[in-house]
């Protein structure tokens, strides 16, 4: 969590506030919560959720995929207050991006859900994007390649990270 502090020249107070992180979640993170091999570090993901020292961005790609997941994968975010969540959309510059990504064979064209998933994080100035994905998303060569086509059209690099880099470990 960052903290940035105020200062008030008249009364000489200092302030801080705290800025919340923002995460942008793929399929493969509330997945992950269930997942033998990953459920650790989501969990603890998911417990700094709880404790409002993060916010998760959701897509409605991310929702369009969670409809065909195990009902407990699939009804996992209905557990947590609504102010734990921001919510984004796939717009048309996003898709236009995601298919720039494919275009420039960052990935291939059956990644596209992937691909809609970095340009609404991309898009949306998100702190980072968390995923399991390690084929094709968290990937070094992979993150480049989306980094690359987001400077080369006037976009932010993005942060990509798997949950291992996003908790706290005291």
């Amino acid at each position: 969590m960052i903290t940035i502090v105020f200062f008030l020249k008249k009364k000489k107070r200092i302030f801080a506030k705290k800025m919340v992180l923002k995460i942008y979640i793929d399929t493969s993170i509330v997945g992950g919560f269930f997942d033998k091999e990953f459920s650790t570090e989501t969990n603890a993901l998911f417990d700094r959720l709880k404790k409002r020292e993060v916010v998760f961005v959701l897509s409605d790609v991310l929702k369009k995929e969670l409809l065909n997941a195990p009902p407990k994968v699939r009804d996992l975010l209905q557990q947590y207050e609504e102010c734990c969540f921001e919510h984004v959309e796939l717009t048309h510059e996003a898709e236009y991006l995601a298919n720039l990504y494919i275009k420039e064979k960052v990935v291939g064209a059956t990644c596209l859900e992937d691909c809609q998933h970095i340009a609404i994080a991309t898009i949306n100035k998100v702190d980072v994007l968390a995923s399991w994905n390690f084929k094709h998303i968290v990937n070094l060569n992979r993150i480049k390649g989306y980094n690359s086509v987001n400077m080369k059209n006037g976009y932010m690099i993005l942060e990509i990270r798997n949950p291992k880099e996003l908790i706290d470990y005291g």
